[in-house]
């Protein structure tokens, strides 16, 4: 019989980082995704943690993103070619050894890649995805979470994502995961159209349905990160609670 674990953490801590360890054993920085923090900020969380604390690590924007993006600047990098949008480029790997570094002191075996909306299954964009994770693959578990709807109807990107052994990045609410070693849900919320609604706080009537969601995927290891703003604390103690009474 196959052990299964469920984890249950939030984006970001959320609340008081002492409270927080008290009470989960997971989550996924944030910090990392504008600029990665400093070293020493990286180690001192790791030592604060729990020994049993696992930390999955947001990608650096500079991977993912445009740098005409109005965002760009808070990356601290110049808004220049060869940057971002998963470009199999110089600059790109350079600061992928930077970010490693960042990821490697919190001992982190996940880093999740969260593209941008503009991001679109292009011709030019589904080669330069193909060839970046080529170049990246076998220190980290890789997830990916893509939010253009042409990546779902792309025949090549289920086939990117099992070559490279990526597990597709989904809210089980409105999507299906196409791939995965894992499973890896980013809960945000509720949806207005295709406008997403942070502020949403699940009932126990929508966690109960994310229990059987869980189930229906069920791997052999599975993340739920919740990240719909001011409840994600509050809505991941109630689903841990509710696991484990079942």
């Amino acid at each position: 019989m196959i052990d299964v674990v469920i984890k249950i953490g939030c984006c970001g801590f959320q609340t008081s980082k002492s409270k927080y360890f008290e009470n989960l054993r997971l989550v996924e920085v944030q910090k990392t995704f504008y600029r990665p923090p400093r070293l020493s900020t990286l180690d001192r969380w790791r030592k604060e943690a729990p020994e049993n604390f696992e930390f999955t690590v947001k990608a650096w924007m500079a991977l993912t993103h445009d740098p005409k993006s109005r965002i760009w600047d808070k990356t601290g990098l110049p808004r220049e070619e060869g940057y971002g949008l998963l470009k199999p480029t110089t600059k790109n790997f350079y600061i992928w050894e930077e970010f490693k570094e960042a990821a490697k002191r919190l001992d982190a075996k996940i880093i999740v890649f969260q593209s941008p909306p503009s991001f679109k299954a292009t011709k030019e964009n589904v080669s330069n995805v193909d060839r970046f994770f080529s170049s990246i693959k076998g220190e980290f578990e890789i997830v990916w979470e893509v939010r253009d709807e042409s990546w779902f109807s792309s025949e090549e990107f289920p086939l990117i994502l099992e070559k490279h052994e990526i597990s597709h990045v989904v809210d089980p609410f409105y999507e299906t995961p196409v791939y995965g070693e894992i499973r890896y849900y980013r809960l945000h919320g509720s949806r207005k159209g295709k406008k997403i609604l942070y502020s949403y706080k699940y009932t126990k009537r929508d966690l109960s349905n994310l229990i059987n969601l869980i189930k229906k995927f069920l791997l052999k290891e599975n993340y739920v990160l919740f990240n719909n703003s001011y409840y994600s604390f509050e809505n991941a103690l109630q689903l841990k609670e509710m696991i484990q009474s079942r």
